[in-house]
């Protein structure tokens, strides 16, 4: 579903190249959950953003559903970014809307989608709140329903947890992990937070630090369904948290 093949990222500045992604190469199937983690800097957001399409690679090639990504939005992706892009002005109801309406979907589908989605996401009953009335994890997941709506076979998330508190977090990774399941997307999340990639993710990649490489590609043997709230007690989620520490912690100290 992705193919990133000897993808490198440098930046022109005043005298030189910097260069923010050395070489990386990931192979990442139809229906997968792969996290991206990395010391702070090494590029993981460059590193989506080019999936995305936002920004093209120096070098190396990169494929979205077999096709070559050429600097615009694969039809077939969703992005949401680390702070919600909710219209203020608009309700909940027309917010996760907004994406069907724009393809010229009809009146009464989008009506029928949108009640489906806020029961999804079990926010039936806020239809006409707005976003400043709403809480952060609320608002989180509208951002979320606005992507799920046009229905993208793969979903990027930038860091979507990073400003929440652990409580509202861990409802939200159960949540996430329910609707992945339902609809059986491609997920491809950028964290800085190890504890939430094992808790979600069937694979664990960790770069090192710029120019980027892959250090580790961790798959996460812990079966379906997680229990969110007793995974990290479990002996198999600290068998991966070491396994995975051992190798980025020593990216931590690298750059301290």
């Amino acid at each position: 579903m992705i193919e990133l093949r000897d993808v490198a990222k440098a930046y022109q500045t005043e005298k030189s190249h910097t260069w923010a992604i050395g070489n990386v190469s990931i192979n990442i199937p139809e229906g997968e959950f792969v996290s991206i983690v990395g010391p702070s800097g090494c590029g993981k957001s460059t590193l989506l953003n080019m999936i995305a399409g936002f920004l093209e690679p120096t070098s190396g090639t990169i494929k979205v559903d077999g096709e070559l990504i050429k600097g615009a939005l694969h039809p077939s992706l969703g992005y949401i970014f680390q702070k919600d892009t909710l219209l203020p002005w608009y309700t909940v109801q027309k917010n996760v809307a907004l994406g069907l309406r724009f393809q010229g979907v009809a009146e009464h589908q989008v009506k029928d989608k949108v009640a489906e989605l806020l029961e999804l996401g079990h926010l039936a009953g806020f239809e006409n709140a707005y976003p400043h009335q709403l809480s952060g994890g609320m608002r989180r997941r509208v951002a979320l329903l606005m992507s799920l709506a046009v229905e993208p076979r793969i979903l990027l998330l930038d860091e979507p947890f990073g400003a929440l508190d652990t409580h509202t977090k861990t409802h939200l990774h159960r949540e996430l992990i329910d609707i992945w399941r339902k609809l059986g997307q491609t997920i491809v999340m950028v964290t800085h937070d190890l504890d939430e990639a094992i808790t979600l993710s069937d694979r664990v990649v960790v770069l090192s630090s710029p120019p980027s490489q892959v250090l580790l590609d961790e798959r996460i043997n812990i079966p379906h369904p997680r229990d969110v709230f007793s995974l990290r007690e479990s002996a198999e989620f600290l068998t991966h948290f070491q396994s995975i520490w051992g190798v980025l912690g020593q990216q931590f100290r690298a750059v301290a």
